[in-house]
């Protein structure tokens, strides 16, 4: 049996005042990347340019590194992290996380003040301002110095409270389970 769908009036909807939004998508569950990956696949829909930093990911491949190549020249993503900072048997010092880090946040401001993109996303940043790889300041400046319209994303666990605050939409994503603790190891194209 073959189901006939009726074709749908599909509307765009456009703001009466465009507004770049400040989204922080923390917590301790799975997906915080992934909702910002998600928005970048939504943006690319609408043609706009994304800039994505990953303040700590880089010693273990992921997916989503090939899978924006497939986007296009609109959508570019820079890891600059050396992996987890003291976890994972992660082999870098303190100092070299910070060192990255810091570079980091020289590379997202420039980014920023380009005005060359619709989204720029700050993956993992709340971490790296935890573990106090980059500083409070640093971040809350990155978050004044946007562009009116550009909306800016900011991922990780323990987001700041004054990041918090500053931000138009905060979500928390909260583990209820997680197949790490049935001792499953992670999975390509779900986990990483």
């Amino acid at each position: 049996m073959t189901i006939q769908l009726t074709p749908v009036k599909v509307n765009k909807l456009v703001p009466k005042k465009p507004h770049g939004l400040v989204v922080v998508i923390t917590g301790n569950g799975k997906g915080k990347t992934t909702s910002a990956m998600g928005m970048v696949l939504r943006a690319s829909g609408y043609g706009m340019k994304v800039c994505i930093i990953q303040f700590m990911k880089g010693d273990i491949y992921s997916g989503e590194w090939d899978g924006v190549k497939l986007l296009g020249e609109r959508v570019e993503l820079h890891t600059t992290g050396m992996g987890f900072c003291g976890i994972q048997g992660n082999p870098y010092s303190r100092e070299e996380h910070r060192a990255a880090a810091q570079a980091a946040i020289d590379l997202a401001m420039g980014k920023i003040e380009s005005g060359n993109y619709d989204i720029v996303i700050l993956d993992e940043i709340n971490n790296a301002l935890k573990l106090k790889l980059v500083d409070l300041d640093q971040v809350l400046g990155l978050v004044r110095s946007k562009p009116e319209l550009m909306h800016m994303v900011l991922t990780g666990r323990d987001a700041h409270p004054d990041l918090v605050e500053m931000a138009d939409t905060v979500s928390e994503v909260c583990e209820i389970k997680h197949a790490y603790r049935k001792d499953i190891e992670p999975q390509p194209g779900i986990d990483y």
